[in-house]
């Protein structure tokens, strides 16, 4: 069996932005050279919820459906928890067989190659798969799927807080992909401190020895380069994808490397986005890839230091980035949606649902599982009890998944002080939030109302067309609540 190639790329970004300018404005100088502005998370996103939305689009761009995944890779040095598998709860929402081959890397910058790597090695992943997907299986060759997806954060006013973005790209593996990656090498030194983060701690550190930094950058990138051996030279990349901590060092180390400095503009994402970690040498890939640039390097660094480099060649790949700026908030904004500013859940929490008692509702909260009434065939969401229609009191419905699509009914906005207690804490980082009764569709011509969130502040009105992707909830008892919200279609 032939190694498996790219299929499909998908990308993400949150639509808020905060620019160069408003840190310059709030501090009196910014400290991330090159970067005009960088992506802010809100409130109800972490890297979970970007690799979905990653995720998503790769395989919605390969027209694969979930239960095709046979191999799953999660990489980001941001997991909103320290030690939990969050391939679980990723694949829950994507659909993906319990029995796939799972891996998570963390750690490390290059922890999006490392997992890339691992799904390479690991591939073609032929046969996996459980008696539910035994007919899907007969039918249709399994793929594998590789999400990496980060939000750094540092120290107030130092260069790494200044650079840091947030972002995700996800790659759907195939036999039939029309990327093959040619090469792969690796090569590490030991620099310690050139960037770490503590135990306990959210934020990315350094020593700001510039000369120091620098030569481990180059020195590792340039011998994991040259240990390539493909059928054509690094220097005649059309597009090189180099990790970037921030706008110019990629540049820096373009010589060292051998290629040309607008090879690596060609593909960059570090000016608009900023340092997105793990995320980065990903989401350059996925831009290369998707522009249709035929020769492409990969050059991916992680501190301490050890670097990843691949040869791709390109032949086309199907490919839906969301990587565009939808909102510029102030800097008093985006230390807000960071959380900076306000003080936490209040007192006592709101309506306690246990751990056991959300799992079980996780069918409808990931995939959207409605249930069919055996008596009047009417959709009803949740599916229990008594049918919304014909008011039999059922006992076993015929699940039905929904499309994700729908037109909103009813819509009203939660302000100040209007938050139940479980969403005070959003209300506080992301200010007033929507909430709408949406008419999800259903297969057919047939609907069922459900209240949901919309994302991002959008207003909606009546009559508008939405869409679900999956957000934070909220926490409670230290565990994240997942589930779907709204967005505009």
């Amino acid at each position: 069996m032939s190694q498996p190639k790219i299929e499909a790329v998908g990308a993400y970004a949150p639509r808020f932005r905060v620019s160069a300018e408003k840190f310059e404005d709030a501090w009196g100088q910014f400290h991330a050279p090159g970067i005009s502005e960088t992506a802010v998370p809100n409130a109800d996103e972490d890297s979970v919820t970007m690799a979905y939305e990653a995720a998503t689009r790769a395989l919605g761009a390969a027209e694969r459906a979930g239960d095709e995944i046979a191999f799953l890779a999660f990489a980001s040095t941001t997991p909103p928890v320290a030690e939990a598998d969050l391939t679980a709860r990723l694949g829950a929402m994507l659909g993906v067989p319990e029995s796939a081959t799972r891996h998570e890397f963390s750690g490390s910058t290059r922890a999006g190659t490392r997992a890339l790597d691992a799904a390479l090695s690991a591939g073609p992943w032929g046969g996996t798969g459980d008696s539910r997907n035994q007919t899907r299986d007969d039918e249709t060759d399994r793929v594998g799927l590789v999400v990496a997806s980060d939000c750094p954060r540092g120290e107030p006013d130092s260069p790494e807080e200044h650079a840091a973005g947030a972002g995700a790209a996800a790659f759907v593996l195939s036999e039939s992909g029309g990327a093959e990656i040619l090469s792969r090498a690796e090569y590490a030194a030991d620099y310690p401190g050139t960037r770490f983060r503590r135990r306990g701690s959210d934020a990315t550190e350094g020593l700001g020895v510039t000369s120091y930094d620098r030569r481990a950058f180059t020195e590792t990138l340039a011998g994991a380069v040259e240990g390539l051996d493909g059928e054509w030279d690094p220097s005649t990349a059309d597009a090189a994808a180099i990790q970037a901590p921030n706008g110019k060092l990629p540049y820096r180390a373009a010589g060292a490397l051998g290629v040309e400095t607008e090879a690596i503009q060609q593909c960059a994402t570090v000016h608009d986005l900023g340092d997105t970690g793990a995320a980065s040498v990903p989401l350059s890939l996925a831009k290369a890839l998707a522009q249709g640039d035929e020769r492409i390097l990969v050059a991916a660094h992680g501190s301490g230091a050890g670097a990843d480099a691949l040869l791709i060649e390109n032949r086309g790949v199907a490919a839906e980035l969301a990587l565009d700026a939808g909102e510029s908030v102030s800097y008093a904004e985006y230390l807000r949606r960071r959380g900076e500013l306000t003080s936490g859940a209040p007192e006592g929490g709101g309506a306690y649902v246990s751990v056991p008692s959300w799992r079980r509702t996780l069918d409808q909260r990931y995939r959207l599982v409605a249930g069919k009434c055996p008596e009047c065939a009417a959709l009803n969401f949740p599916p229990e009890g008594a049918c919304n229609s014909c008011k039999t009191l059922v006992e076993g419905y015929e699940d039905v998944e929904l499309p994700g699509t729908g037109t909103v009914e009813a819509a009203t906005t939660i302000s100040q002080g209007g938050a139940p207690p479980e969403f005070a804490e959003q209300q506080a980082q992301s200010g007033d939030f929507g909430v709408a009764i949406v008419a999800l569709e259903g297969p057919g011509r047939e609907s069922v109302s459900v209240p949901a969130q919309v994302v991002d502040s959008e207003a909606v009105a009546i009559g508008d067309r939405v869409a679900t992707t999956i957000r934070r909830i909220y926490t409670q008892e230290g565990v994240t609540r997942y589930g779907f919200k709204v967005k505009s279609e």
